[in-house]
């Protein structure tokens, strides 16, 4: 940052974080940037039954329920009375991300003695041994019940279990803890009275976007504007440009990493913004995972088992896609599929933008073509080409809530029984997300048929070189990436293609 005078950082330091918990406003001063929801919740407002398990954003025994004003939130998300509820995990949230919003967790549901039905259901089907990660369950069922209550709708078993697949249990079994998630639809309705948290989010609103510097002179400043964020990136080209936390989280609680000043783009409500625009689906960096994969999946329901495998729901609903996409993980999904559906990426550097395909964009193993202060504004998908056939497969240990082995993102233009064009793009086969460039020149311009395949397969084994490590050893992404080809062969081929029931273990679900 720019360096601030003895009188801007005394300022800076007087403004306190400010959110609604517990039935009021409450303000926070001096706290770290860094400083997770989680910690707060336990040793400052000794909410303690909140739990921390992995700290890293996968078991969720920390998960909370954020409440933020429908014109503040991500679209994607349907207002409950009047407010917009997301899971996420508090191990890895910062602090400063709940200036102006409403937290919820577990101290907050039951009333006098009378337990709300998430946790009565819990004790009736006995989805509770050692209880750790039963303060978890009942939040993402707390969020499913108002959600779903709220639309006048009963959840089916198979969505319940999408809901919940971001809670880990070790003891009892997800049988009964489904079975609660069913019975506490059956109780008498317990609706949460949020009036005094829409009143109180309406009222900060009125305040100033947050800019504060902690006691070791670090600062986080949220501007709400694209155009204020992009002179602050530019006049502070160091900063930590900070989305959903839902890595850079993992950066403070594992790698025990200093982030110095840090830029949060989760107030600007331009950048969760998505559209159609002359048939460009246009969506913003700030979107959340959750929106962004849906528009996609509207598009292309071909994608919508790869969303829901995505990540949990508290990671989809606070990780964006345009973080997932300058995060240049070898290993991210979204590359591959973006990829494969020819994205262009918009970047800004103060007032002037230019476009980049996203292939393109990744010059390393954790290297982009971002210049100082530079960042990524949105992301450009063009309109479907005729004769496309998509697949996006992700492979992992566990087939919910994962990191991937592998993953592919597959687009072939058909024209007939040939093949137009291809883009084979993979993550986890090299140190970037990539295209196959020479398994797709070994398909272009043949009939696609069982040959032409086989080529392509022996290509395959030309344009990467994987590494072992824990997830998978070379040889096994070798294989597998070359297994995916010829799925995706069964899947399209102009003769005899297998329907999904034949080529997938689970049935095909939309995303809700």
């Amino acid at each position: 940052m720019t360096q601030a005078t003895p009188a801007d950082a005394m300022q800076a330091m007087a403004q306190p974080i400010r959110f609604f918990h517990r039935g009021q406003i409450v303000e926070v001063h001096g706290a770290a940037g860094t400083r997770s929801v989680l910690d707060w919740l336990r040793e400052d407002a000794r909410c303690t039954g909140t739990k921390e398990g992995c700290n890293e954003g996968d078991c969720g025994a920390c998960t909370v329920v954020v409440g933020e004003l429908p014109e503040q939130a991500d679209p994607g998300l349907t207002p409950v009375r009047g407010l917009s509820l997301r899971t996420v995990n508090a191990c890895i949230q910062f602090l400063p991300t709940l200036h102006g919003k409403a937290l919820f967790s577990v101290a907050d549901l039951q009333q006098g003695e009378l337990l709300h039905p998430a946790q009565q259901a819990l004790v009736e089907c006995h989805g509770s041994q050692c209880g750790f990660c039963t303060p978890g369950f009942v939040m993402s069922m707390w969020a499913s019940c108002e959600q779903h209550q709220a639309a006048g709708e009963r959840p089916s078993r198979s969505l319940l279990a999408d809901e919940l697949s971001g809670n880990l249990c070790r003891c009892t079994g997800y049988r009964p803890i489904l079975d609660a998630a069913e019975r506490m639809f059956e109780l008498p309705p317990q609706a949460t009275d949020f009036a005094p948290a829409v009143a109180a989010l309406q009222a900060m609103a009125q305040g100033p976007a947050l800019d504060v510097r902690d006691p070791s002179g670090a600062r986080f400043v949220a501007p709400r504007r694209l155009d204020e964020l992009a002179r602050v990136l530019e006049a502070a080209p160091q900063s930590r440009v900070l989305a959903g936390s839902t890595d850079v989280g993992l950066w403070v609680t594992k790698q025990f990493r200093a982030l110095g000043d840090i830029v949060y783009l989760g107030e600007v409500a331009e950048l969760k913004r998505i559209e159609e625009v002359d048939g460009v689906l246009d969506i913003g960096a700030g979107a959340s995972l959750q929106s962004a994969w849906r528009a996609l999946a509207q598009r292309h329901p071909e994608l919508a088992e790869m969303g829901l495998r995505f990540a949990a729901p508290p990671v989809r609903q606070a990780g964006t896609l345009g973080g997932n996409v300058a995060n240049g993980s070898p290993i991210g999904d979204s590359p591959a599929v973006l990829m494969a559906l020819q994205a262009r990426l918009r970047l800004r550097l103060g007032a002037r933008t230019r476009e980049l395909a996203l292939e393109d964009f990744y010059l390393g193993y954790m290297k982009n073509a971002l210049e100082p202060g530079e960042f990524v504004e949105r992301i450009l998908v063009p309109p479907p080409a005729a004769g496309l056939a998509l697949r996006a497969y992700k492979v992992s240990k566990r087939f919910d809530c994962d990191i991937s082995a592998l993953s592919a993102g597959l687009a072939l233009e058909l024209e007939g029984d040939r093949v137009r064009a291809a883009r084979l793009a993979f993550g986890g086969m090299a140190a970037v997300v990539k295209r196959a460039g020479q398994a797709e020149a070994a398909l272009i311009g043949r009939a696609w048929d069982e040959a032409a395949l086989r080529d392509a397969q022996l290509a395959l084994q030309h344009d990467f070189t994987p590494l072992s490590d824990m997830r998978a050893s070379a040889e096994h992404r070798r294989r597998v990436a070359a297994n995916l080809l010829r799925r995706l062969w069964l899947e399209t081929r102009p003769q005899g293609a297998l329907p999904s029931s034949l080529t997938r273990v689970f049935p095909v679900r939309a995303m809700n």
